[in-house]
């Protein structure tokens, strides 16, 4: 096992915020306005769509938050959700947080568990985006980190997408994801990426130690230059006459054999 850097440089990444964003759709709205709600400017809300339990959690939050309501039109929330499916409400957050690199190796720290960091090489659909975040929350990796350039950022879509999990899982933006990778390999963690041409299954591999796993764009998978920082370049076994899978469908599958491996799929 690698023995983690005590350097720790910053190198070339960058966290903040990103601009206001709308997450909609009830179950990313509470899930928003229970884990962010300092960060909440305002709850819009389509009268007499939602159901009563629902509309009930919803304003006694906002109005425990001091969160303003505003009772608007379907079309209105139609704009503001860029036509997604809102379910008759929209929240309105000050720009997204992302994390540090070191605040994902700092939670793994803290959990007694092996690292689990999920490196995105330049994914563009948010779908995508957010059931990788989704998969990654609930199956135990310490976060997740995306290119700051030519890739998807967090937005209301990949919220939605993500169930709320964004709201929960540490996102950690860098400037370069080979420099993200030698970084963590520097804190002791193994590179494992995905990779159809790949002659490793992925099961032949041990991921129970810490472990940085690698998912690429859809159509292109992980870049060459990026593959060279990987230990072990992993290989999905499939049956059918498919010869790949979508970006977020591999990440749940390796994602799932690492918690397999680890006994651990169901404990956080």
């Amino acid at each position: 096992m690698r023995e983690r850097s005590s350097r720790g440089g910053r190198g070339e990444r960058e966290g903040g915020d990103s601009s206001a964003r709308h997450v909609y759709g009830v179950n990313p709205v509470l899930e928003a306005l229970r884990a962010r709600p300092d960060e909440v400017e305002r709850l819009f809300i389509v009268e007499g769509q939602l159901a009563a339990k629902a509309a009930g959690e919803l304003l006694s939050r906002a109005r425990d938050a001091g969160v303003r309501v505003e009772k608007v039109t379907r079309e209105r929330l139609a704009v503001m959700a860029d036509g997604g499916v809102h379910q008759g409400v929209v929240l309105e957050l000050r720009g997204f947080k992302y994390a540090e690199l070191e605040d994902l190796l700092d939670a793994a720290q803290a959990s007694k568990r092996p690292a689990l960091v999920v490196v995105l090489d330049g994914i563009q659909d948010p779908h995508n985006l957010g059931a990788i975040i989704r998969s990654a929350h609930a199956l135990g990796a310490h976060g997740v980190v995306i290119a700051k350039d030519r890739a998807v950022q967090v937005t209301g879509t990949v919220a939605k997408a993500s169930a709320g999990a964004v709201e929960h899982c540490l996102i950690a933006r860098v400037v370069n994801i080979s420099r993200a990778l030698e970084e963590l390999k520097e804190a002791g963690l193994w590179v494992a990426a995905a990779d159809v041409d790949a002659i490793e299954p992925m099961w032949s591999a041990r991921l129970d130690g810490p472990l940085a796993l690698v998912v690429g764009a859809e159509g292109g998978g992980v870049r060459e230059g990026v593959l060279k920082h990987c230990d072990h370049r992993l290989r999905i076994p499939m049956a059918g006459q498919v010869g790949s899978l979508n970006a977020s469908v591999s990440a749940g599958i390796l994602l799932y054999e690492v918690a397999r491996q680890r006994g651990s799929s169901s404990s956080r």
